[in-house]
C-alpha cells in the first residue's frame, strides 16, 4: 500500500482534481493518507487521521511505500504559530502539526526531513479533558477566519475547529459536523452542559450543518465568520455584535 505525507504546511483537498475545484478540507504537514487514484497533478486521498476523502496536488506530497503512524500522533505544535524547518529551509506552521515519531521521520529523512527543534510540542497523552485546559485551547483560535474546509489558525470551519481542539486532548474526532454527531453521548438538556461539551445545529431541513464547542451553559466558542464567542440558549445561538439569533439548536453531545 502507498502513502501519501503532506510535505507543506496546509495543503487543500479539493472535491475533484482540479485547482479549480471547491476545497472539502485540508491536510497539514506530516499527516498521511492511503492513495486512491492517481493523475498527473493530482492524487485522491484517504486521511488516515479522519477516513476524509479528497483530491490534493501531487507537489505537496511525499510518496512513501510504509508508514507506521496511523494517524493518532500524540504529539502537536503547540503556539498558535511555531518556527520550524522543512527540508532544511525555514518555516511557518500552525498549531496542531503532528510531530512524526523516531521511525516515521527515519523513514522520510531521505526526502522529507522536518525540523521542530524552536517550536513549542504539546503531548496530548498526558493531558486530561478538562473545562480551563480545553477553553484555554479553543480560545488560542479566536478570530481566525472562517474557511471553508479548513483545518487550521491559518483559516478554519465549524467542524474544522472542534477537531483542532480536541486532539489536543487526544480525542479523535470525525471531519463534518453531521459526522462528529454520530459519536459521543447525548446530553438531554442544555443546563447539564459542561465546557467541552458540543453543541450541534440544523437547518430547515433538519440537517446538522454547524457545531461548536460549549463553555457552560450560555456561552459557546465556535467558528461562524470567524472563531467567536456567542450567546447560546435552548433555541440556539443568539450574535453577541447583533443580537440575531444565527443558529438552530438541535442536540448536545459529550465526548469525555
Amino acid at each position: 500500500m502507498a502513502y501519501a505525507i503532506c510535505r507543506v504546511p496546509v495543503a487543500p483537498l479539493r472535491a475533484e482534481p482540479a485547482h479549480k475545484s471547491e476545497m472539502i478540507s485540508q491536510l497539514l504537514l506530516a499527516e498521511a493518507a492511503i492513495i486512491l487514484e492517481e493523475t498527473k497533478d493530482f492524487i485522491k486521498l484517504q486521511c488516515l487521521y479522519d477516513g476524509y476523502e479528497g483530491w490534493c496536488q501531487r507537489s505537496q506530497l511525499t510518496i512513501t511505500e510504509t508508514w507506521n503512524n496511523n494517524g493518532q500522533s500524540s504529539l502537536f505544535t503547540s503556539n498558535w504559530i511555531n518556527s520550524i524547518t522543512i527540508n532544511e529551509v525555514p518555516a511557518y506552521v500552525p498549531m496542531g502539526i503532528p510531530v512524526p515519531d523516531a521511525e516515521n521521520a527515519k523513514q522520510l529523512s531521505g526526502v522529507l526531513k522536518i525540523g521542530f527543534g524552536n517550536a513549542a510540542i504539546w503531548n496530548s497523552a498526558t493531558v486530561k479533558p478538562e473545562g480551563a485546559a480545553i477553553r484555554e485551547r479553543a480560545e488560542q483560535a479566536l478570530n481566525t477566519p472562517y474557511l471553508w474546509g479548513g483545518r487550521s489558525v491559518f483559516g478554519i470551519d465549524c467542524s474544522g475547529f472542534t477537531q483542532l481542539v480536541f486532539r489536543f486532548f487526544n480525542i479523535a474526532l470525525l471531519r463534518d459536523a453531521y459526522l462528529q454527531a454520530t459519536q459521543g453521548e447525548v446530553v438531554g438538556f442544555l443546563q447539564e452542559a459542561r465546557c467541552g461539551d458540543l453543541a450541534f445545529f440544523d437547518n430547515a431541513e433538519g440537517r446538522i450543518t454547524h457545531v461548536g464547542i460549549l463553555l457552560n451553559d450560555h456561552e459557546i466558542i465556535h467558528a461562524s465568520g470567524n472563531v467567536r464567542i456567542d450567546k447560546i440558549d435552548n433555541a440556539g445561538i443568539v450574535n453577541v455584535d447583533t443580537g440575531v439569533r444565527t443558529h438552530q439548536l438541535r442536540i448536545i453531545k459529550r465526548y469525555f
